[in-house]
């Protein structure tokens, strides 16, 4: 224990209720999982995550029709069994979480020699919310709580709707702990290596080269980019350091964006079109990585492992293959821990 701990505890009075305190948390925060697969779960998990203000701009008055009307009625069912093709049978539990609660275990072991740093781990959308696992920090003692968006490149639907959830956490708080938030780092040298490497490493384990390589990331609104968000200008700049790096040409290394939801414009080339259209043009061969999600999850397993390669052949593609997320390998918890190190920097 702290020196000065010890004499915090000297001092106070006898009636004063027992206080933890002296530690540093790190709270790794991930977008978010259904409990099950079943509609009443999906339908839960779907209610919280298009009802956020900061994932659906439109107005209230004309989206909640919508989204209670049909969405919520239809999607559940749909989304359901999508997930369930994907879904960790061996736990009971999406991918997602699996390797969430796998990175935050590990790091808590990459920094155990950090006297008095805990790792935990949150969802903003399902279980476990953010709410619930900084007051688990504040009460285990944590006077200071680095929050770690899991997102390398900013959005203010991924990023900004995390620190809400923390800060409203935190306004209901009579003494709350001093707060950090570790920034994007979609432009790291740590990051971009071990991209790098990913890649490398899986095209060496294939009997076939691939002609393009697509780096799809998951999509915003086009109005979103144009009212200020700097998405888009991230996901080009991993892309051009992540060319760079492999010393490709840009006709090898293409940036695409997926998931697209409503009837507005998104952000372009859209990822399913480009796969389609490459086929047609007599692409035999491709890859597809996804930079921009930390843990594989529904985007990657059924978005693109599943439903781009399948169109990939219907349309005369031959060879498919989906590079893994960074997940929780060696490189991958490499990159986390040199960000949470850098951001500890001063409190320990």
């Amino acid at each position: 224990m702290n020196p000065t701990d010890t004499t915090i505890t000297r001092h106070l009075p006898p009636e004063h209720p027992a206080v933890a305190f002296g530690k540093i948390g790190v709270l790794l925060v991930n977008l978010g999982t259904p409990d099950g697969t079943d509609y009443t779960s999906m339908r839960r998990y779907l209610r919280e995550f298009l009802t956020d203000k900061r994932v659906i701009e439109w107005p209230r008055a004309y989206w909640y029709p919508i989204l209670f009307g049909i969405v919520l009625n239809t999607r559940p069912g749909k989304v359901g069994k999508a997930y369930e093709m994907i879904w960790n049978k061996d736990q009971d539990e999406s991918y997602l979480r699996t390797y969430t609660r796998n990175q935050s275990d590990l790091l808590g072991k990459m920094l155990a020699a950090e006297d008095g740093v805990v790792v935990d781990w949150a969802m903003r959308y399902g279980t476990p919310s953010i709410e619930e696992r900084i007051n688990a920090l504040k009460d285990a003692g944590c006077e200071r709580i680095l929050l770690f968006p899991l997102y390398p490149q900013y959005a203010a639907s991924t990023t900004a709707t995390v620190n809400d959830k923390a800060f409203e956490a935190l306004m209901k708080m009579r003494w709350q702990p001093a707060l950090r938030v570790a920034p994007p780092y979609h432009d790291d040298p740590v990051y971009i290596e071990a991209l790098g490497k990913s890649i490398t490493s899986h095209l060496a384990s294939l009997d076939w080269e691939p002609e393009v390589v697509l780096a799809s990331f998951h999509g915003i609104p086009k109005s979103y980019f144009e009212k200020g968000d700097p998405y888009h200008c991230h996901c080009q700049k991993t892309t051009r350091l992540l060319r760079e790096y492999l010393g490709w040409p840009e006709d090898r290394l293409k940036i695409t964006f997926q998931s697209r939801f409503g009837p507005e414009e998104w952000l372009q080339p859209y990822t399913d079109e480009t796969v389609e259209t490459l086929a047609r043009q007599g692409v035999r061969n491709i890859a597809v990585l996804n930079p921009g999600f930390v843990s594989d999850c529904l985007e990657t397993l059924e978005e693109i492992a599943e439903q781009a390669m399948e169109s990939f052949h219907e349309n005369g593609g031959e060879n498919f293959t989906h590079i893994a997320c960074l997940n929780d390998s060696e490189d991958g918890m490499k990159v986390l821990e040199t960000v949470v190190r850098r951001e500890l920097q001063g409190w320990i």
